[in-house]
């Protein structure tokens, strides 16, 4: 079973949705027990980092236990924003620091938030990204993004380059949203159901 984390911060419907349309069973959950039960865990998000704080405490722990099984995690968007050290958005807070680095705004010479199709850049081998194609078109809306680390798979040209991609062994963040990003996106949360 795929664990939806539920933070009143994502759209969770909309993920469920696409779990459903591969054939794969999905719950969306907020309980910390399910999520240690699960098989694999997604943790998809929209809005202010300052969101993250409903993830700590049981929650946190539940996600350390799980890292430790090596259960696949997959963060959408937000969820793959707290998955680094910090963000410039909620500067008192920590993320999970799974990635290194601190998430910052995008540069006043661009549009802000960053709402659309735009391509990826493939920058390495993915298991994740299986079978997408160089400059696969993905759909973004963000006014934060990733700084590019050692970790990322893919990036993405708006106001410089980001991480729209990461991984590193079971752990999978993508700053864009592949529940509205249609055969690429679905192929991206195949590539992860079969992990």
């Amino acid at each position: 079973m795929i664990a939806i984390v539920d933070y009143q911060a994502g759209n969770l419907a909309s993920v469920r949705k696409a779990f459903d349309h591969l054939g794969h069973e999905s719950a969306i959950t907020a309980d910390a027990e399910a999520i240690v039960r699960a098989d694999k865990i997604v943790v998809p998000g929209v809005g202010n980092f300052e969101a993250t704080t409903a993830l700590g405490g049981p929650l946190q722990e539940a996600f350390a236990r799980a890292i430790d099984r090596e259960i696949p995690l997959l963060g959408i968007c937000l969820g793959m924003q707290w998955m680094f050290e910090s963000s410039q958005e909620a500067p008192q807070l920590r993320g999970l620091g799974l990635f290194a680095g601190e998430c910052e705004k995008f540069p006043a010479e661009v549009k802000s938030p960053h709402v659309g199709w735009n391509r990826l850049q493939l920058r390495s081998a993915s298991r994740l990204l299986h079978g997408l194609p160089e400059g696969s078109f993905v759909y973004f809306t963000h006014s934060y993004r990733a700084p590019v680390v050692e970790a990322t798979v893919a990036s993405c040209a708006y106001g410089g380059s980001f991480s729209a991609a990461v991984e590193r062994g079971q752990l999978f963040g993508v700053q864009f949203h592949p529940e509205k990003s249609g055969t690429a996106g679905l192929q991206l949360l195949r590539n992860f159901c079969e992990l």
